[in-house]
């Protein structure tokens, strides 16, 4: 049994070496530090929010709202457990670990899937709530609250956040089960918000009973424990080199686009784009997750949320709306290339005409967002203009920085690949985020220059900036093809990298 348990834990020693040189050996080491390195600020920012939330939270419900602060935190976490669930999905990766080499060898399949697994308890979303609910509880304790209650309420509050962390990986292998979870979401959310039905007069009890009955705290434990068994069993499952990690073959169809012919050599890129949007899974996804963007503004234009009720997060809400396909899809130019990159390079073409068919692509999703939220003129045509002179800046300025960050990504991605457990399927993460930050600052700023004299000068300015950058669009294309001529041998070294 000792001799079991010494191996055992050599055998993590080993899956954290792997690992790490997996990250310091890679070909975009230096960029994925840097991105890492900007990933923890943000989680400092962020547990520094909740850290302060927690400890001012009491207070703050007690006196100026004058309800019990305890059941009207419980009554809403039921919506901060579905909301959490939804952005795991959306933004926490699978665990990855590239265990095809590892199936060769004599190390246990459990020993694998437990490493993978328990890779995923270092996420920022299982310790970020830690910084709310430990304030919380010393507050509540310092407030007279029985201290064995407010022990059994951390306990359970813990094991439900721990929980969706591993149904979150059960939803990354069923899309099905994704679905149904936002749906969810969505439906309780606007039921409450027309006062049709509030789950939070059934859900309140639930967690409070996790302070008044600490028995119940082994409820959420139990489900924990469950729904990691499950997703341990799930995995396992699939871990066979001629099952769940075989590559699978389909039926090839064939899609000639002949009316896309008239716009030359550019055609040949625009064509390879759509099929591979139609043909793969993970860029058909991507391309999809592009049209949930234009709902984003009903945060802003219904006064749901007092906070984003202003012109400069109309100008932010703007660019969000139409650039939906820009930020999902066109943030990953060249990678959605990386299979046959080196293949494009051996070609007759330049990187102009490569550069404009993937300019060219972005420009008509964008344009075609922008007709999809004519709609929005119900909360006003300012709202409207709004989104117009946002989608003009998308067009002018946004679809060349996503062109020029893309030279440096080099993040190379797998579309044939079906390894739903531990493969990279998530075609929208953190490290996308953040790189479109600029993108969604710089316009509001520019906007905010402009509402010092007056408002309408502000949305003049954005639109000018919009207009520039099309009126300057060779030679901006200039200084970017030069960029990805100097980053081209690298760019192949790196997605030749596993």
């Amino acid at each position: 049994m000792e001799q079991n348990s010494i191996y055992t834990h050599k055998m993590m020693f080993q899956f954290v070496s792997l690992q790490w040189k997996s990250f310091t050996r890679s070909a975009s080491f230096s960029t994925h530090l840097a991105m890492k390195i900007l990933i923890g600020f943000f989680a400092l920012y962020f547990a520094a929010t909740f850290a302060i939330m927690g400890a001012l939270v009491y207070p703050f419900i007690q006196n100026e709202m004058a309800l019990d602060p305890l059941l009207t935190v419980n009554q809403f976490l039921i919506y901060g457990c579905f909301y959490w669930v939804v952005l795991r999905y959306f933004i926490q990766k699978t665990p990855v670990v590239n265990i095809a080499p590892l199936l060769l060898h004599p190390i246990s399949k459990n020993k694998i899937v437990h490493f993978a697994m328990g890779k995923t308890l270092s996420s920022a979303f299982n310790w970020l709530g830690l910084f709310f609910t430990v304030p919380f509880s010393i507050v509540l304790v310092v407030e007279g609250h029985n201290w064995g209650g407010v022990l059994s309420w951390f306990v359970g509050v813990l094991s439900f956040v721990l929980s969706t962390n591993y149904l979150n990986l059960l939803i990354n292998n069923n899309n099905k089960v994704g679905a149904i979870a936002l749906s969810v979401l969505a439906v309780l959310g606007g039921l409450h918000y027309v006062d049709v039905f509030d789950i939070t007069v059934y859900s309140g009890p639930v967690f409070q009973a996790l302070y008044e009955h600490p028995i119940a705290a082994s409820i959420p434990l139990i489900l924990l424990v469950f729904l990691y068994r499950a997703a341990f069993s799930d995995y396992k499952k699939g871990m066979y080199l001629d099952g769940g990690l075989a590559r699978q073959q389909t039926e090839a169809k064939t899609q000639d686009f002949t009316w896309l012919n008239r716009f030359g050599k550019t055609a040949v890129f625009l064509k390879n784009d759509l099929r591979l949007i139609l043909r793969n899974k993970r860029s058909k996804s991507t391309a999809l997750m592009s049209f949930f963007f234009l709902f984003y503004g009903l945060f802003f234009f219904t006064g749901s949320v007092a906070m984003y009720n202003g012109p400069m997060w109309f100008v932010f809400a703007g660019i969000f709306i139409s650039g939906g396909f820009l930020f999902s899809f066109g943030q990953f130019v060249p990678s959605w290339d990386s299979a046959y990159y080196p293949l494009l390079m051996t070609q007759n073409t330049s990187y102009r005409e490569y550069l404009n068919s993937k300019w060219a692509l972005i420009v008509v999703a964008t344009v075609f967002s922008w007709l999809l939220s004519i709609p929005y003129i119900y909360f006003g045509w300012d709202v409207f203009f709004f989104i117009l002179v946002a989608t003009v800046y998308n067009i002018g300025v946004n679809s060349y920085l996503v062109l020029w960050g893309g030279a440096y990504i080099k993040m190379p991605i797998d579309l044939t690949s079906n390894k739903k457990a531990f493969g990279d399927k998530q075609a929208f993460n953190v490290k996308t985020v953040l790189l479109s930050i600029p993108k969604l600052v710089l316009p509001v700023l520019i906007y905010f220059l402009g509402t010092l004299y007056s408002e309408q000068l502000g949305l003049a300015l954005v639109a000018l900036t919009g207009v520039l950058g099309l009126a300057f669009k060779n030679l901006v294309f200039t200084t970017i093809e030069r960029i990805y001529v100097s980053q081209k041998h690298k760019t192949l070294w790196a997605y030749k990298q596993k």
